[in-house]
């Protein structure tokens, strides 16, 4: 099975990924809301490339006030009419993406930065809604737990208790696949920005049931991206809309 995370609207090299025809596991974050490197993204769309840039810039700084004041500002008084401009853009970004890998059989849970709801409904018949539950694929027990940590109030957020009700609910697996890191310093940091990102629940639950499998992405610049948590291998699947790689399980 292939996995990879952090889409991010990589349209062509997903499709390039979904035609090798084996189970894809995508864990979350397929649209891109904004990039931090160019300032692309829905957001430019949207809002425009001035604002887009200027957020990125106040959020890279470490300004994440008054990013939020320069977007409320430019909300002001026309909140409905924004939120609907939106919503249409996400899902037109969600129908294009999910086109990538119709027909392929495909597992999807959702990151910080995706809406659900959207996602569910924009997914081909080929590919299943995954969270809070345990499949088997290729003879292994799957685990999945989507969603990211509580940070800036994106709507794929979920708390630390939610979280861990999600992992109480799958119990032992052979392979774990979350959104976020675990709390570990080295596998949780960006290393642009330096912004921890982990989630304890993860890192709880790597330490009690200890699957000898974890898989995760959220962090694109990490400062390593394999680390075993006991006797479990834990590994960052990289920011795909960068690399366009995937990751091949192997092992048992």
């Amino acid at each position: 099975m292939l996995l990879v995370a952090d889409v991010h609207g990589a349209v062509e090299p997903l499709r390039r990924i979904a035609a090798l025809d084996e189970p894809l596991l995508i864990l979350g974050d397929l649209i891109n809301f904004i990039d931090y490197r160019d300032s692309s993204g829905i957001i430019a769309e949207v809002s425009g490339a001035d604002l887009a840039s200027r957020f990125v810039r106040l959020r890279s700084e470490g300004l994440a006030e008054a990013a939020s004041a320069m977007w409320r500002e430019h909300a002001r008084g026309r909140e409905n009419e924004l939120r609907a401009q939106y919503n249409e853009a996400i899902g037109a970004a969600y129908a294009e993406i999910c086109a990538a890998f119709d027909g392929t059989e495909a597992y999807v849970t959702y990151g910080n930065v995706d809406r659900p709801d959207l996602l569910i409904e924009h997914l081909p018949s080929s590919a299943r809604f995954v969270d809070r539950e345990v499949v088997e694929i290729e003879g292994l027990a799957v685990g999945f737990a989507g969603g990211g940590s509580e940070r800036l109030g994106t709507p794929g957020e979920v708390s630390e208790e939610e979280m861990t009700d999600k992992l109480d609910q799958l119990g032992k697996v052979d392979v774990l696949c979350t959104h976020v890191p675990p709390e570990l310093p080295t596998l949780a940091t960006d290393t642009i920005g330096g912004k921890e990102k982990g989630s304890r629940a993860v890192h709880r639950y790597l330490e009690t049931h200890q699957p000898p499998f974890h898989y995760f992405g959220d962090i694109h610049q990490p400062s390593a991206t394999r680390w075993r948590v006991g006797s479990t291998v834990s590994t960052n699947l990289g920011y795909f809309r960068a690399t366009g790689r995937a990751t091949r399980h192997i092992g048992g």
